[in-house]
């Protein structure tokens, strides 16, 4: 009697979520382990992109985008070097990011010794940035990333668009100095940076002892912090030439849970 064995059964392919947990799973071992995470922008491009290479296509329109910030008019030191725009969203555990509708930003003085403590209205994200596909992939990896964390609670999820002039005077990309947000976690990403020295990002843990300090320098470069268990800042930044226009662009995206 001739022996019939049975088929092998067909072996599932990788699919393209199990590549994206993987790479944040890993992500979210290192920001639980060290209470931040320093990204370079060729790991920040390959976590944006993993499913869909397309997502950047809007990335020019989205850096330039930059260049319409308005000037911030809540700077209690009288400064005039800080642009920026401003847009809030949400995400309920294991739901994509939705927005929400225009609301002001407020920090008490606890967060924001000089400019809190008051709810602050800023410029809108325009329109056709607030839903473009690289800052929706973003938020999509922001929200991967942070509900692996704490994979039960819904975020209050805020948008920052900021621009820091740089002259030959210092001007201040944290003017309130070393300083938590108040929030659960902060995604700081380098989106432009022209003709300036310095604005090193560093990184403290609640005892004000220095964990890290590095400078974003490439676009996506970026840094991840638990708001919660760190404080963060960054130093003053001068135009290299003083002859020439200088800034530093940066993306600020803060989940909060609820």
């Amino acid at each position: 009697m001739q022996n019939i064995s049975s088929p092998t059964p067909p072996q599932p392919q990788p699919h393209m979520y199990d590549r994206v947990h993987s790479e944040v799973i890993d992500l979210c071992k290192n920001i639980a382990r060290n209470d931040f995470v320093l990204l370079p922008a060729k790991h920040v491009h390959s976590l944006i992109t993993l499913d869909d290479e397309s997502l950047l296509e809007d990335w020019e329109d989205f850096q330039n985008s930059w260049n319409r910030l308005e000037q911030d008019q809540h700077m209690k030191d009288g400064g005039k070097y800080r642009f920026r725009r401003h847009g809030v969203y949400s995400a309920e555990p294991s739901s994509s990011v939705k927005p929400e509708p225009r609301q002001p930003h407020y920090q008490s003085l606890d967060y924001n010794t000089l400019n809190g403590g008051i709810a602050r209205d800023f410029a809108p994200i325009e329109p056709a940035i607030a839903d473009c596909k690289i800052l929706m992939a973003a938020l999509e990896l922001c929200r991967r990333t942070f509900s692996s964390i704490a994979p039960f609670y819904g975020w209050h999820i805020e948008v920052h668009q900021f621009r820091i002039i740089a002259t030959d005077n210092q001007a201040l990309p944290t003017p309130e100095g070393i300083h938590r947000d108040g929030v659960s976690f902060v995604f700081m990403m380098l989106v432009n940076r022209k003709n300036v020295l310095s604005g090193e990002t560093s990184i403290y843990n609640r005892e004000r002892k220095e964990l890290a300090r590095h400078t974003l320098t490439t676009p996506f470069d970026a840094a991840i912090v638990n708001d919660e268990r760190t404080l963060h800042g960054v130093t003053p930044i001068t135009a290299e030439d003083s002859n020439e226009h200088g800034y530093r662009d940066v993306l600020v995206i803060t989940f909060n849970k609820r």
